[in-house]
Order: structure tokens, then sequence, then C-alpha cells
């Protein structure tokens, strides 16, 4: 039997789908890189460098030439009695090689290991490869007296740009992962014999994505039965993974006696009917009472492990864009809109923009509770603009409980979201004509453009995407709600938007 070898990330992808990991083994060619996967990784190194840089003094452990260099050079700073962190020290046991983030010393000779995340809590699978870590290096004869898993603390706020002290706190698991490290020798053998098999048949699921996105998805479904035009996972709320544990993959031919769920009960009824599911009357009084002007409005936010600007908290959710249709009742509509694109704190002057918006309305969001969090935040950050911010936040009214409640197209499959919505009730406003067509775009949109390495050439059309985008989230509202209410498109034109083209 090979022998192969192993680490924590491999241990990982075995411990998400033995699968994914064979593939990696044996046929890395059919890996496909998944979008946003440099970012996240390169966040990931940024905060792993600061937390080095908080645990001053150490030395760093450099792979060079080779990882087995960093073997050495890790045993001989233990040998020379080293008494300062080591980050990335570098450990072999029983085939098995890891590179521990952060080693520091204690008082009585031994050592407290920190696992560093970019994340405000320790995750099932943190803990996982910090047990992983722990198995070898106590293998390798290491005294580990303590292991946590060092994240970024919730509670975090930078105090003034750049000054990034306390950003991390420490979830000690020493006592909670110790029956993981017992097992970790078993599984080693387990993962090292599946790996000498053929490559292990196994479906694709949630797994797939969570917790990490598997680069070797458009594989494993290249390899499996053709799926059913109309799969039982288009349910939403578990009722797909409910269905296919009793057997079923076909929606259309799933008895309706297994559909005990109301909305299941619609999206199979309009789905083999191929007409839509619309209470016109329901949906009418549910955005009846909806006062004038009404507000359309949509964010855009960013948000990073290590905050930028004096204030924000780790992974805060910052609105740097907004766009708001002002519709009167006699039809008349205005658009307002406020984007900042010059690298500072957009949050002070969005709040201050929101104030000019009308006084009085119902101020209608899609997932409303996203924009009201926004701006309650912003009121918690200005307190000077609280009242009016907060006065705001009181009259946001939900369009999503309405659609999802009155409407449904069997093409939105199973999903209630804008752009799922949008395409079966005004196919032609399509986003794939824009520069920015989602949110995650939107986001890489606007870290492009306040880099200063971007050509204004290029911030110029990005500006251009951005405002395009946002705008076209709140005409889509608009648009949506008159076809639930069962008005005719054209009764009040909207205007406001530059065209796309």
């Amino acid at each position: 039997m090979t022998r192969h070898s192993l680490s924590k990330s491999r241990i990982a992808a075995y411990e998400q789908c033995s699968r994914k990991l064979w593939l990696a083994t044996h046929r890395p060619d059919l890996s496909q890189e998944h979008a946003g996967a440099r970012a996240r990784f390169a966040s990931g190194h940024a905060v792993g460098d600061e937390a080095c840089r908080q645990s001053p003094g150490g030395v760093m452990v450099e792979a060079v030439p080779n990882l087995s260099a960093a073997v050495r050079t890790t045993a001989d700073l233990l040998a020379e009695g080293h008494d300062a962190p080591i980050y990335e020290a570098t450990f072999v046991h029983d085939g098995v090689l890891v590179r521990c983030d952060i080693l520091e010393p204690r008082s009585d000779g031994t050592w407290h290991m920190a696992e560093v995340k970019n994340s405000t809590a320790a995750k099932a699978e943190h803990v996982r490869d910090l047990a992983t870590q722990l198995w070898v290096a106590r293998g390798a004869g290491v005294p580990i007296s303590s292991a946590a898993i060092r994240h970024l603390d919730r509670d975090f706020r930078l105090p003034e740009d750049g000054d990034l002290t306390g950003l991390f706190t420490d979830s000690d698991q020493t006592n909670d992962i110790a029956p993981i490290v017992a097992e970790r020798g078993a599984l080693v053998q387990h993962i090292r014999t599946m790996l000498a098999g053929e490559e292990p048949d196994c479906a694709t699921g949630t797994h797939c994505t969570k917790p990490y996105h598997c680069p070797f998805q458009a594989h494993c479904l290249s390899t499996q039965p053709a799926a059913a035009e109309w799969p039982v996972t288009i349910l939403p709320h578990g009722g797909g993974d409910r269905l296919a544990a009793l057997g079923h993959d076909d929606l259309t031919q799933v008895p309706p006696a297994l559909l005990t769920n109301p909305t299941h009960r619609r999206i199979q009824h309009a789905t083999l009917s191929g007409q839509p599911q619309h209470d016109v009357e329901g949906a009418r009084a549910a955005i009846a009472d909806w006062a004038y002007p009404r507000i359309w409005l949509d964010f855009e936010t960013v948000s990073e492990g290590i905050p930028r600007w004096a204030g924000c908290r780790p992974w805060q959710q910052v609105p740097f864009q907004f766009s708001a249709h002002v519709e009167q009742a006699g039809g008349a509509m205005s658009h307002v809109e406020f984007l900042q694109m010059d690298g500072t704190d957009p949050r002070r002057a969005c709040a201050l923009a929101l104030l000019d918006l009308p006084e009085k309305g119902a101020v209608i969001a899609w997932y409303a509770s996203f924009e009201k969090s926004r701006i309650k935040e912003l009121a918690k950050d200005f307190p000077d603009l609280a009242p009016g911010l907060l006065a705001l936040a009181d009259r946001v009214v939900d369009l999503l409980p309405v659609a999802r409640d009155h409407w449904y197209h069997r093409d939105q499959r199973g999903s209630w979201s804008i752009k799922a919505v949008l395409p079966t009730i005004a196919p032609q406003m399509s986003y794939l004509s824009l520069e920015v067509k989602d949110g995650g775009q939107a986001q890489q949109a606007y870290w492009e453009a306040i880099s200063p390495d971007t050509m204004p050439a290029r911030r110029a059309l990005l500006e251009q995407g951005l405002r395009l985008y946002c705008g076209r989230d709140t005409e889509a509202m608009m648009v949506v709600a008159r076809a639930l209410a069962g008005e005719e498109q054209g009764d009040r034109p909207i205007s406001g938007l530059p065209s796309p083209d």
C-alpha cells in the first residue's frame, strides 16, 4: 500500500468529503477554483500576519528550501531552549505534517498552541483542525499544555485607524478536543486505506459547499446520472433533503401527501402546472397600508475581518452605497443615490444622505432586516444622527414575504431572491447586461475602485457599474410589487435611472 503523505488541510478535506481528498491526491487536474477563493485566502493571510504581530518577539519558520527544512528548523529551535513565540512551527508525526500558526512559551517549559482563524467564533471545522495539529505536535514530542482557536473578537472596535490591539481572543479547546485528538491516529490510517483504493462514490449534496466550496463539484456532477428537471432539492427549508432521504429525487413524482408544508405544496403545484401561483388580492392587502411617499431602498456593503476604519468591528457590514427610488402617491418618481469611492470611511456620509430622504412614508426593502440593521448600526455609530436614523428604521417594511406568500413561478426553482423572482415577472430586466451583476461583484468592484493602483478610466467604469446595479435592485422591487398587485407595468413609468447601454 502506498503511504500517502497527509497534512492538516488534507485531513480537513477528507472530513468534508472523502472523494474531495481522493481527487485532490489522484486527479488535481480536475480542480476548478471557486470565484472569490483568492480573496478569501488573502484575507486569511492578512489575519494570520496580524496575529503574529500581536504575539511579538517570535521567530518565523520559513519553508525554505522546503518543508523538510522547516521541520528541522523547528526541531533546532526547541532543542536550543527557544523561549519566544514560534510562528509556523512545523512538525511531522506518523507521516502527517502540520504548520502551527503560533506557539507561545509558558513559564513551566510547555507551550500554548494557537490556531488563528479569520472569523468571530470557533467553528466545528476549526476545532478539528486544532485537534490534528495538537495530535501531531504531541506525537512529535512537544509539550503542549493548552490549545485554543485564536479568532477575531466580535466586540472589538477599531479605536483609531491602524490600532488593532485587542483584535483577537482565544477560545480554549484543550479539554474539549481531547476525544478528537485520541481518534486522530485511527482516522489517519482509515484515510490512507481510502486513498489506496478506487475513487469513492459520494453523492453531491450540501457538503459540497460547507464548510468550504469544493473545487471538484463539476467533476462529481458529470459522473452522476442526469438529474431530474425539477429535483426535490429545490424545496426550501430542508424539504428536499427530507424527501431525498426517503428515496425521492423528482419533485413532479412526489405523492402530494408527503408534502406537509404549504409552501412546498405551492411549489409542486406551480411546477406541475407551469402556471404561476399568484394571489393578487392577498398581495394588494399586504401592501395597502404602505404609506406614501414610498421609498424603495437597497444598500451595498463591504466587510473585512480586519477593520479598516475607526469604530468598525470585524466583519461589520459597512454601507458604501444605496439606491432609493421615491414614489409619490400620484405616481411621480425620483431617484436618490449615494456612493462614496474615495477609500475613506463612508458611514457618516451615508447616514447623512439617508437623512435627506423624506421624513414620512414607508421604506421598502427586500429582506428588510438587512437594511434595517444597517440603519440601526449607523445610528449606534453616530449618536448625534440617531433620532432621524432610528425613525427611518422604524418605517422599514419588507417586500420579500409579500412575494413569498403571494407569488411563485416554477422558474424560481425554490428561491425568492429578487434575482430569482424578477425574471419570472419582467424577463427583459436582466442583470446580465450590467458590468456589476450581483452583491459579490459589487464588493469586488468597490475594493478595486478604491485601490490607488486603479486607473481613472477603470474607476469610472466601476462607478457606473455600481450605480446601475444598485439602481436596478430598487427598480426591480417596484416592478415586482406592481406585478404582485396586478398592475400593468406601463401604468406608472419608472424614471431616474440611466440606461446600461
